[in-house]
């Protein structure tokens, strides 16, 4: 139903694998026309690579990053995770997302600044590998259909998802583009358009009177 109100959405909008992981990291806690913003910057002075983006001082690289905000703390968290593929691979990017998935995440998550959702995107958009990406939309619209609890954990409602689908990388990535579009446009934190949803039909009978 999301597919056919929306279309394909073809995500992740990148240039390649090391620009998706670059790009997770600048989203965090901002909306994507500023990250974007920070990758031109980036491009413009050709420092998106692995090699160069490695050898540039954190102020310089926080500069360059400033329209994604929080720039400080995103360019020691870029460096934090560029190191780590230093460590692990010797900066051979390919190398490094050709781990299995379970290990691929342990290695992101023991970067300082890398949480669930940022280690997922990582796995889904720049390695390729099925993992569902869980986000704020993902638990409000889940939560506002009563599929979930308001408490429930990033994994719980990772579950919920896989355990009802297959375990496919393009289904997820499309399925997660669709949700990020479904909160965005619908089912907003305020004021949700419950009665133009695509979802419509699914909407719980108390979300409909507190809406209208």
């Amino acid at each position: 139903m999301l597919l056919a109100h929306f279309g394909r959405q073809n995500w992740w909008p990148a240039d390649s694998p090391f620009e998706v992981l670059v790009g997770a990291v600048l989203t965090q806690n901002t909306n994507w026309g500023n990250v974007t913003k920070a990758l031109d910057n980036l491009k413009a002075e050709n420092f998106l690579s692995f090699a160069a983006l490695a050898s540039l001082p954190q102020k310089q690289l926080a500069a360059l990053i400033r329209p994604s905000g929080y720039y400080n703390l995103k360019a020691s968290r870029l460096q934090n995770l560029l190191q780590c593929i230093n460590d692990e691979t010797e900066g051979d990017l390919e190398l490094f997302f050709d781990q299995d998935v379970d290990a691929l995440r342990h290695t992101l998550l023991g970067v300082k600044g890398i949480g669930p959702e940022t280690a997922d995107s990582i796995i889904l958009y720049a390695a390729q590998k099925p993992v569902f990406v869980v986000d704020t939309y993902t638990h409000r619209f889940l939560s506002r259909h009563g599929q979930i609890g308001e408490e429930s954990s990033y994994y719980e409602i990772q579950e919920v998802m896989t355990s009802s689908l297959p375990m496919e990388t393009a289904l997820y990535n499309e399925y997660h583009a669709l949700i990020v579009c479904l909160g965005k446009e619908f089912c907003r934190k305020k004021n949700p358009r419950c009665q133009a949803c695509p979802l419509r039909d699914f909407t719980p009978l108390y979300l409909e009177e507190d809406t209208f």
